[in-house]
């Protein structure tokens, strides 16, 4: 028997990593930029510096998004908080710093902006990652109505989080469903699956909402496909076109 399916109670039009194409990813420029866009609703990355600290970053090595080297799992976070994150984007942004993962969330709470919070661990640090993101954002987002939903590719990362913080809602993040999707997300006890908009099909939104679960699509920079797939019924997407798909687009 189907399950009714929730109304989603999370935005519809989400920044990706803060700010899109817009502003430096994963920084408080960036949600800052997405909040003066009009955005109720960001997403972004967290790992673990050496030291255990949550900060936000996609790549598991520095260079790519800050004047730093090497991986992020063999630094401090004092030293990962001295390094610029901004001006590898543009000048008016240099400077910008590594945010923790709690000053991020306080910028969002008192801005008025939701998260879709994605664990990214660095390689061997699934469990560890997933337990110390949920434990901190348990306490970062407490009386926060909607919760933030947290995210991963990694089914061990959203086991941890789970088991450390039931309450929070998760979500399972992947490339192309896979055939057995639904004892997936059962198993995981998700709310939700975030599938990359090339590998989705109106059938399978339709499956997944009968059988109670949202789904919410990445990353969709074109707005016609980003009309196609609302009209498809998907409950969200993350676009990293802040200018063109705009918060009233949905």
């Amino acid at each position: 028997m189907n399950m009714p399916r929730p109304l989603w109670p999370y935005p519809r039009i989400i920044a990706h990593r803060g700010g899109g194409l817009l502003a430096p990813e994963n920084t408080l420029a960036a949600i800052r930029f997405a909040r003066n866009m009009g955005f109720s609703g960001v997403e972004f990355d967290v790992k673990l510096t050496g030291d255990g600290v949550p900060v936000l970053m996609h790549d598991d090595t520095l260079e790519r998004t800050t004047d730093g080297s090497g991986a992020v799992s063999d630094a401090n976070y004092q030293d990962i908080a001295k390094l610029d994150a901004g001006g590898w984007f543009g000048n008016e942004f240099g400077g910008e710093p590594v945010p923790s993962f709690a000053v991020a969330s306080a910028l969002c709470r008192e801005a008025g902006v939701w998260a879709n919070i994605e664990i990214k661990p660095s390689p061997g640090e699934e469990r560890e990652t997933g337990e110390a993101v949920a434990r901190m954002a348990k306490l970062l987002w407490t009386g926060s109505r909607p919760l933030p939903l947290l995210s991963s590719f990694s089914a061990l990362a959203l086991e941890a989080a789970a088991v450390e913080s039931p309450e929070l809602p998760r979500a399972l993040l992947v490339v192309e469903p896979p055939s057995n999707w639904l004892a997936h997300l059962e198993r995981l006890q998700c709310v939700a699956m975030h599938v990359s908009y090339r590998h989705l099909e109106p059938a399978f939104v339709k499956a997944v909402h009968g059988s109670g679960y949202g789904v919410l699509t990445y990353t969709v920079n074109d707005s016609e496909t980003a009309l196609t797939l609302l009209e498809w019924g998907v409950d969200a997407l993350v676009t990293d076109q802040l200018d063109a798909i705009t918060p009233n687009f949905a």
